[in-house]
């Protein structure tokens, strides 16, 4: 099965739209999965906060539309190289979901029913920037696109928008290795030397899905590479 369905068909973006470099505008909205599309049932679905400590917050379908809703209209953009401007959702900011959470985290983990998960930091969730959305131009969002809910960060690329979303936690512990603390874990980053890279190769462009990674240990004994592109 191929992880790329239809809707690849893509053209210039009008003058008055601006695309990021390497993007082109499509006509259609299209699928990507890497295995088959999970469906859920709307009276067991479920979407969970867990913070730092354990304490749970939980919303069924019924209690999570009862919540007042917002009706952005966003543009998305794909690492696969595709945009499309002026997207109408509908569905609940996580300003909303995340007023009575208490936490001291800095990140969230948010896990869909279909095993994915992705990390964020809360700054990219508050202040205007993310929704739990379930609609889409008045339709209910259908599950090849990430029904019944999904998330919706748009400004950031939609390989962090998880559909089929079920919740998220709160990052604190354990981080690295089993009972290590965040705060171990950034004073560890911040001892080693970081560099940036880029690479003189045509399938490497060093736009946004172009990552070039090299930390180097505090000791300069040990140096670890990442090295990561979605170009094809």
């Amino acid at each position: 099965m191929s992880i790329i369905s239809r809707g690849f068909h893509g053209r210039r973006a009008a003058p008055d739209k601006k695309l990021p470099p390497g993007q082109y505008e499509t006509d259609g909205l299209p699928v990507l999965s890497a295995g088959p599309t999970p469906r859920m049932n709307r009276d067991t679905w479920e979407l969970s906060v867990t913070t730092e400590t354990g304490t749970r917050h939980a919303w069924d379908w019924t209690a999570l539309t009862a919540l007042p809703s917002e009706n952005p209209t966003v543009d998305i953009h794909c690492v696969t190289e595709w945009s499309k401007f002026e997207r109408h959702w509908q569905g609940v900011s996580l300003d909303v979901l995340l007023a009575d959470v208490e936490t001291a985290a800095e990140y969230a983990l948010v896990s869909s029913y279909g095993g994915y998960t992705t990390n964020l930091p809360l700054e990219d969730l508050l202040d205007g920037k993310a929704w739990v959305v379930y609609g889409y131009y008045g339709e209910d969002l259908d599950p090849e696109h990430g029904g019944p809910v999904r998330l919706l960060v748009p400004h950031l690329y939609l390989w962090k928008l998880w559909g089929g979303v079920d919740g998220a936690t709160n990052l604190c512990s354990p981080v690295g290795r089993e009972g290590t603390s965040a705060p171990e874990v950034e004073a560890h980053v911040l001892d080693c030397v970081w560099h940036g890279f880029g690479a003189d190769t045509e399938w490497f462009e060093q736009v946004a899905w172009d990552i070039g990674l090299a930390a180097l240990s505090p000791g300069r004994r040990r140096l670890a590479v990442l090295a990561a592109t979605d170009t094809d």
